[in-house]
């Protein structure tokens, strides 16, 4: 499986610059094995997460996690069918907070760039470690907030599967034909120079 997932990657990814493999290298699949992580490699991912910079220190990145299957279930409450139709496999589940105030109870206006810092640690130290972890924002963010008792000065992000990859024929037909890795778009559509480009189509 792991040439094919490497010709998928080759066929589908190429850098414009050198960098190092596990920037192209590290996708989310969605066809996950029932598998058990051992405890210290899955708090690898969250130990990564947690040396994440951010601003005055404040790490104001929380995760919960579901690895039974009570807590599973408490999860897939809120998390919609079509994510449930590949998730279900994926051991453990984590859903990704933020808190938006400071110490001081003031608005802390970059809680949500700095998580989106720990996040991608924490990708990247999955592919390190040989799990894949796939990013959900399908799911009910309020009923998520009254399930999990997450408090009003927290914000919601996102949750998060994560385990060891299987074959794409093992998903539902539907899945089967997005289960690969998604190019990027050019360097020159994401990188300005000096000021907003006037023949900028967003």
């Amino acid at each position: 499986m792991k040439t094919i997932i490497q010709n998928e990657i080759d066929r589908y990814r190429k850098a414009s610059y050198d960098i190092d493999r596990e920037f192209i290298e590290r996708w989310s699949p969605r066809s996950f094995q029932e598998k058990e992580i051992p405890e210290a490699l899955l708090f690898s991912l969250f130990e990564a997460a947690h040396w994440a910079p951010s601003a005055m220190n404040l790490q104001p990145w929380r995760f919960i996690l579901a690895r039974s299957e009570e807590d599973r279930k408490r999860f897939y409450s809120f998390v919609f069918d079509s994510n449930r139709a590949w998730c279900e496999k994926a051991p453990v589940l984590a859903i990704i907070v933020s808190k938006k105030t400071n110490d001081k109870g003031r608005d802390n206006r970059t809680h949500a760039f700095d998580t989106g810092a720990a996040w991608g640690f924490l990708t990247l130290q999955a592919y390190k470690k040989g799990l894949i972890v796939h990013g959900m924002g399908g799911f009910d963010k309020e009923a998520a907030r009254k399930v999990l008792s997450i408090p009003k000065t927290y914000e919601i992000h996102a949750v998060a599967a994560i385990g060891y990859q299987d074959e794409k024929e093992k998903l539902p037909e539907k899945y089967q034909e997005r289960e690969f890795p998604s190019e990027r778009k050019p360097l020159k559509e994401i990188v300005f120079e000096g000021t907003w480009p006037k023949t900028n189509k967003d």
